[in-house]
Order: structure tokens, then sequence, then C-alpha cells
């Protein structure tokens, strides 16, 4: 659907029936609690049956209540403050089952991101990685870490990888102010959605960069920039912000990177083997020592 959720709400709202009202009205001032009520829940909710709450999903364009609320699950994952995920959190899960909880959360979101992740656009994006001049690497905040992971390993595999870390936007253009159309930009960023990775990633398209996405959703900020638009799903469990499925598809991305450059990486390895071993940077297991 092109329109969000609430602007559909909005426009048709002074048409809608009474019951539909309810729903209507609830879903703007409670998103946060809607998003993941069953239409059972959110029926008795605001005093309906769950079939009126069916009716309502259809009356504003959607195939059925699991679409509407998948919709108002896109939507509110930027809108949550810090405050209203915990509160969220709490209504999710219990204290005695937050590991199977979590957990059983994060396995889904990789099986999602499986789904609907665009074979395509990642081999485009292992192509655009293998043939550009240097390769950008942006990520804040949560997104910082995963940003540096990647950075890490195909820094080791090419020579001009940089990882753009800034605390103010004069200082994020001066670092990436030669970016050219040889050269790529991976941007990550996820809810809540960073302004600085969005306008990097703008400038990078503006100088004829390619632009690598690794977002959560076709509506994220970043994803109109993306030549190769990678999804990862995100969802929170709580105040933190799930990185395991981006983290896996990062993975898959190093490792489909490392066997189109096999030979590249395998002499890389062998002399950094030799630094290693000679500047005795690893310590040994206690089994290897006895």
């Amino acid at each position: 659907m092109e329109k969000d959720l609430f602007t559909l709400i909005n426009e048709k709202l002074s048409g809608l029936s009474k019951g539909h009202k309810l729903i209507a009205n609830y879903i703007l001032s409670h998103y946060d609690k809607a998003a993941f009520m069953t239409a059972q829940k959110l029926g008795k909710t605001v005093g309906v049956s769950e079939s009126t709450v069916v009716r309502f999903a259809s009356e504003l364009g959607y195939d059925g209540y699991p679409a509407l609320q998948k919709g108002l699950q896109e939507l509110m994952r930027n809108k949550l403050t810090t405050v209203q995920r915990i509160e969220v959190t709490s209504d999710l899960m219990s204290s005695d089952n937050v590991l199977e909880r979590v957990l059983n959360l994060d396995i889904d979101k990789i099986r999602r991101t499986l789904e609907e992740t665009s074979k395509e656009d990642f081999n485009n994006a292992v192509d655009t990685i293998v043939s550009c001049n240097t390769l950008y690497i942006m990520g804040t905040r949560s997104a910082a870490s995963i940003a540096s992971f990647l950075a890490y390993y195909l820094g080791l595999i090419f020579p001009h990888v940089k990882l753009v870390q800034s605390t103010t936007t004069s200082e994020l253009f001066e670092k990436i102010m030669r970016i050219d159309e040889k050269d790529a930009m991976i941007g990550i960023s996820f809810p809540r959605y960073s302004k600085q990775t969005v306008k990097a990633l703008k400038y990078a398209k503006s100088n004829g960069a390619n632009v690598i996405a690794i977002t959560d959703s076709k509506a994220s900020p970043i994803a109109k920039y993306a030549d190769s638009l990678l999804l990862a799903r995100s969802d929170m469990a709580s105040f933190v912000d799930s990185l395991v499925a981006p983290l896996s598809l990062i993975n898959a991305l190093i490792v489909a990177v490392s066997i189109r450059n096999i030979d590249r990486v395998s002499q890389t390895f062998e002399r950094l083997e030799k630094v290693w071993a000679e500047y005795d940077v690893y310590a040994k297991s206690e089994e290897n020592t006895q």
C-alpha cells in the first residue's frame, strides 16, 4: 500500500461506522500496544467484536487483519521512544521466559530476513564491493558495532576500506568529501534511524557513488538512495535493538565477498598468520600450553 496506516485512518475517519471509529481512535492513540494485539484482543479492548476488527482492516484496503497489523508494526518501528519500548516488552514477556522468548524472536528474525532479502540485490552488493575503488562504511549508534565488524573483515581483504566515524555533520562530510562514481558506500541504519547516515548516503548518491543500504524496511529513509537494498529484520525485543539478523546478513556478505576473492584472501591470511605468530598476537588455550 502506498499510504501509511495513520494517513489512511485520518482520511477515512469521518466516514467510518461507530465501531470502526472506536478501533481507529484506539490505534491512533495507542499504536504501540495495538501493533502487538490479535484481532480478538483489540476488539475486546475497544468493545467491539473480532469480526468488526477484521472488517475494519478491509475497510482500509488491507488484505485481512494480519496485513493491517504488519503495516502498523512497520510504521511504529521508528516512532517508539525508549520508554515505550520498555512498556511493550513488559506486555510481551515475563521475567521467567525472557531467554526463550528473546532467542525465539531472534530465530524468527533471521528466517524472515532470508525470505525478504533480495538475492539479486545481495549479489549486486557483492559485485559492487569487489569492483569499487574505495569502500566507505557508515553506521552510527547501535549500528556502529556491526559497521565496525564489517569494516574489520573487509579491511583484511581490500586495502581501501574506510569506516566513517564522526560526531559532527561537518566532520562527516570532511571524511566522505572525495567519494565519486568509482567508489561505493555501505550505509547501515535501523530504527530509530540516524540522520547522519541518511545525509551520508544522500551525499554519496549525489556524487555518483554506488550505494548499498542495510536496513529493516523499504520505508526506511536510507532505502531510497540504495542501488542495492539489503533488508534485515530488527524488531526490538526491548529498548535494545536486535542486531542478530543484520549481523547474520553481514556475515553472509563477507563470506560471499571472500569466496569471490579466494586467492587474495588466502594470500592475505598466510601473511597475517606469520605476523601473528612472530609478534605473539594470540594467547593459546591452556590445553595447548600443557
